[in-house]
């Protein structure tokens, strides 16, 4: 169909996990890009409705709820109110927010599963199912971890590989572990029901591989050969789960389990915009069973065969819904050369960058869209942050706004001149101005977004080089009319610009209105070179963006590079225990309080200092390797503890008589063990 044959659009974005906050690899994954297509179909004054939610019923919450000894609900209460807060913050223009643990959710999908059942859709099996002993219950597959049997990845999920992508079933995985206890899981029989995906091979590969072979990203439709065409194809899926926490199977003979996530989130897409349909006074069909709509899910490539496979296959079993017509996945976006992992906090989170970077929304959505990962990884790094936002934002698009309007206050008192005679570079620049809102507005209906925003800093760099090329602070001395008319057409440029850098740089369009005393302008609007019209008094220039300093930069990297150390100190290991002894070989240590009278360097080492200790019974001299730990001043006066029936060693021609005991961190540091309070001077430690 036709772009201009739809009559609505239902837009989707994944439903993230309610388990933590958001990321910067979220944000490049699908929200932006699906924010970008929103405002641009909005712009055309398109009928929208832009959905999404937490998804709060996956294996990860009950494992994060486990982690911080809370319950389920208060993890997902938190980071739902989290989540919806950044996304509005950063203006990520959602039509209805909900959350899968609402009742019209549990109410839409247990008669989703309702009605598959009565249509004896699913397959109802007993099968062997891993088990953990000591946790005492059934794993599902995101709870046991293992090694890929495709790739050799040693994290991969008991459904899924996310190095290879590969769909898996946890009996296939090397070497399994249990995510509560560590342990070898079992294996034990258990009942669950199965959607039969094979059955609906024939029609996927039609409505994927035939219908939109021209239309879908390569790495989706890669993706879905490769389930559809590879090894022994599709195989029956489980769509229900040994959990207590989720949505109870709504059938008999079901207790103790939950809908499995993968068959409940995506019709939280569905209760969603049944929400909102209902508080707008909407018909929310309309969007989800009119043929004359079209359905658009923004998903993250690990997401595609939820997407692709299962949902449509649940959709077309259950029967009356349309099938998207696209799911246009992006790959992984890493960060400073390494894959972003929450679990080792070696990521850019949102909220952190809405605090310390306030009103800066729009460069990091500027940066995001400029290196998205749409056909591969992407890296995403604060230099590249810097650079982009110096070199681009701030010295073409700022730069250009910014003199168009300074340059109209100074020579016309802000009020856009008359356009007299147009020279030819005046036409050219014109006509190359009104065929920049169709190039971009036809990459965006392909879903390119990167090879939009390209163009639309092109734009940007037609006005920049037209007032560099025509020079009205020189023209002014000699020619005002031709100054007004240089101005005119850079003015309407710049409006121009702001129109169709709206769906990109929503916060810097809103300033750009606001300098040119507008209205909200429509997708139509552009093409117009004069929206503004001469006469029309705008308001005074502010800056649109500011350069970013190397400290910045600076102190972001620092702040990934600490967090990286101390994930490393919170999982590093502490030693073995060394071979058992005896209390009659304890007995034999004589450990003691002694206090340090006197501490120096000793002469060409690094390591070692010399100390005079009081035993209580004589002063000795002990050598201790403690150099680089302590200065010499900082133990004179301590009260430590020190093994003093040690035979003396010679060390650098001095004899060392005892030993002072220290305890090393993970991180390699040491500490002194001193008594929690003064105590004399020889006093035992038994």
């Amino acid at each position: 169909m036709n772009k201009n044959e739809f009559k609505r659009y239902t837009v989707t974005a994944a439903l993230p996990y309610a388990n933590g906050p958001l990321h910067i690899g979220h944000l490049a994954g699908c929200y932006i890009p699906s924010d970008i297509y929103v405002r641009y179909l909005r712009s055309q004054e398109r009928d929208v409705a832009f959905v999404c939610g937490s998804d709060e019923h996956g294996v990860a919450i009950t494992i994060k709820a486990k982690k911080e000894g809370i319950s389920p609900q208060e993890v997902v209460d938190r980071y739902h109110e989290v989540m919806k807060s950044s996304f509005e913050q950063f203006g990520i223009s959602f039509d209805h927010y909900s959350r899968t643990s609402s009742p019209l959710h549990h109410e839409t999908a247990s008669a989703f599963f309702r009605d598959l059942y009565d249509k004896k859709e699913f397959l109802e099996q007993s099968t062997e199912q891993y088990f953990d002993e000591e946790a005492g219950q059934f794993l599902a597959d995101r709870y046991i971890e293992g090694t890929c049997p495709k790739c050799g990845h040693e994290g991969a999920y008991g459904d899924q590989c996310e190095k290879c992508g590969s769909s898996l079933s946890p009996t296939e995985l090397i070497n399994p572990k249990s995510k509560l206890s560590g342990n070898t899981p079992v294996l034990k029989e258990t009942k669950h029901w199965f959607l039969d995906l094979a059955r609906y091979t024939e029609f996927l590969k039609k409505w994927i591989l035939e219908d939109h072979q021209d239309d879908w990203k390569n790495n989706v439709l890669g993706q879905c050969r490769s389930w559809l065409e590879a090894g022994e194809g599709l195989q029956a899926r489980s769509m229900t789960r040994d959990l207590d926490w989720g949505i109870p199977v709504p059938i008999e003979g079901a207790d103790g389990k939950v809908l499995y996530v993968w068959f409940d989130a995506p019709i939280g897409y569905i209760s969603s915009t049944k929400e909102w349909a209902d508080a707008n006074g909407k018909n929310w069909e309309s969007y989800w069973k009119d043929k004359d709509t079209k359905l658009v899910h923004f998903i993250g490539k690990d997401n595609i065969v939820f997407h692709c496979i299962i949902f449509p296959a649940i959709l077309k079993t259950h029967g009356g819904y349309i099938l998207p017509e696209n799911v246009p996945a992006n790959e992984f976006l890493n960060l400073e050369g390494d894959k972003i992992s929450t679990s080792r906090n070696w990521a850019v989170w949102l909220h952190e960058y809405l605090e310390e970077f306030p009103g800066k929304q729009d460069i990091l959505r500027y940066v995001l869209t400029a290196n998205a990962p749409e056909t591969k990884d992407n890296d995403f790094t604060w230099k590249d942050f810097q650079s982009r936002n110096n070199s681009e934002l701030v010295a073409v698009f700022g730069n250009f706004v910014n003199r168009a309007v300074v340059l109209t206050h100074k020579f016309f008192d802000g009020v856009v001149p008359i356009r007299a005679e147009l020279n030819g570079y005046d036409q050219e620049v014109i006509e190359a101005m009104k065929g920049f809102p169709e190039k971009i507005a036809a990459s965006i209906e392909r879903y390119r977004f990167r090879e939009a925003l390209s163009y639309v800093m092109d734009f940007a760099r037609l006005g920049n080089k037209y007032l560099a090329d025509t020079e009205p602070w020189k023209t002014i001395k000699e020619d005002k009319e031709r100054t007004g008319t240089i101005l005119n057409i850079a003015l309407n440029i710049a409006t121009n610009l702001a129109v169709v850098a709206d769906p990109f740089l929503p916060f810097t369009s809103k300033r750009m209105l606001e300098m040119f005393n507008l209205e909200t302008l429509k997708w139509s609007d552009a093409s117009n070179d004069s929206l503004l019209k001469a006469g029309h008094a705008i308001n005074a220039a502010a800056l649109l963006f500011e350069k970013i300093e190397d400290e910045t930069v600076e102190k972001q990297v620092n702040k990934l590079l600490e967090a990286k150390k101390q994930n490393e100190l919170a999982n590093a290991t502490v030693p073995a225990m060394k071979p058992i002894i005896t209390f009659d070989d304890f007995a034999k240590l004589d450990l003691r309080v002694v206090t340090v009278l006197h501490a120096e360097p000793m002469p060409k080492s690094k390591k070692l200092l010399k100390l005079t200790v009081d035993t209580g019974l004589e002063k000795r001299t002990v050598l201790s390797g403690v150099a680089e730990h302590f200065k010499p001043e900082d133990l004179i006066g301590k009260q430590v503890t020190m093994l003093i029936n040690l035979a003396p060693r010679k060390m650098m021609g001095i004899d060392s008589e005892g030993m002072i005991l220290m305890a090393e961190d993970k991180d390699g540091s040491l500490r002194l063990l001193q008594p929690g309070q003064a105590t004399a001077s020889g006093s035992t430690i038994s």
